[in-house]
């Protein structure tokens, strides 16, 4: 089959196509990103390269029937998350540049995934598609990560099956407080004040215990009364509720908690209410909270570990964040063989 891969990134599209066991005689590429680009020939040497996608229509003319056109034109001005500015925004008037090609090559097949969006935009990209009504996916169902997407296709699928993955499945080390992570996106890369990242973004991250703590150790979201309650239920303890909170910012900062404690001279203070059993409990204030590794984003999207190490994190982070989430385009596009 021979494919042509619109806004084509790193290539995930080949890796799905590989992992779904679709054959490809030719793979095309319309892809402006020169680090994208880096990526995809550090992985394949079986690409043809076609350039700007505004570019490419003249170009059609001179290749062979194109079977399969797949795309995920540029969502921002779509997102919910965003601005919303629908077809307003130039990155999202790239769909009409995605329907011209479909329109000039007629492939057999074609696949279009974006974002949630107002039912105005789907309305519209649905009457261009021509295919029906798009499929909305959550990548949850076959990875670690909270992701839904629409897709438009003619391909036959059912949809998938959820596999029960969580996050802590595919960490390198440390542990996490959620089943899966929040929609990775390309602006995962940014730097600044982990903690505000963490409470205002929600964006996921880990944490790992200071070398000095030993096992024992418990993760309580919210460092309050429901906190103590998982403390007990995990470690059998039982007693009044110690102050497991402090307010930092106007927010409830997250605490581990450790138990038994073998040093008695510390003592847990419960608010202003007296101190606690010194003997049993100690609450821990730092955390080291961390961001997600390139390559434990790279598992989010269910792409093979350390694809995308070519090129710089910063770099990783907003490919990884602007690609598909491979699993789930494999499983669509296995229709295809059917």
């Amino acid at each position: 089959m021979i494919h042509l891969s619109l806004f084509d990134g790193c290539s995930m599209y080949r890796v799905a196509c590989e992992r779904a066991g679709i054959p490809v005689t030719k793979y095309f590429s319309s892809e402006i990103d020169p680090y994208a680009q880096k990526v995809s020939k550090a992985n394949w040497n079986d690409i043809d390269y076609l350039g700007d996608v505004t570019q490419i229509i003249p170009k059609l003319d001179s290749l062979p029937k194109i079977d399969v056109v797949v795309g995920g034109s540029p969502c921002q001005g779509f997102s919910l998350a965003g601005k919303q500015l629908n077809f307003d925004d130039p990155r999202s008037k790239l769909f009409f540049e995605f329907v011209r090609i479909v329109d000039k090559v007629k492939p057999k097949y074609v696949l279009l995934e974006n974002v949630r969006m107002k039912q105005e935009s789907k309305d519209i990209i649905t009457k261009y598609m021509d295919v029906g009504e798009p499929t909305l996916i959550n990548s949850a169902l076959l990875s670690a990560q909270n992701r839904n997407r629409l897709y438009w296709t003619n391909i036959p699928f059912n949809p998938p099956q959820d596999l029960g993955i969580l996050l802590s499945d595919i960490l390198e080390d440390a542990d996490t407080d959620r089943d899966k992570s929040y929609c990775l996106d390309a602006n995962y890369y940014k730097g600044g004040s982990i903690s505000k990242y963490f409470n205002k973004r929600d964006r996921q991250l880990v944490f790992s215990f200071a070398e000095n703590l030993n096992n024992g150790c418990h993760l309580v979201a919210e460092a309050d009364v429901n906190g103590f309650d998982i403390i007990k239920r995990v470690y059998g303890r039982t007693g009044k509720s110690p102050a497991l909170t402090t307010m930092q910012g106007g927010h409830r900062e997250p605490k581990v908690i450790c138990s038994p404690i073998r040093d008695k001279s510390k003592t847990v203070r419960s608010g202003g209410r007296g101190s606690y059993d010194r003997h049993e409990w100690d609450s821990v204030d730092k955390l080291h909270w961390r961001k997600l590794t390139p390559l434990e984003c790279e598992r989010l999207q269910t792409l093979p570990d350390n694809y995308t190490n070519h090129v710089s994190n910063s770099q990783r982070y907003k490919m990884i964040g602007n690609g598909f989430t491979v699993d789930v385009i494999a499983h669509i596009i296995k229709g295809m063989a059917a």
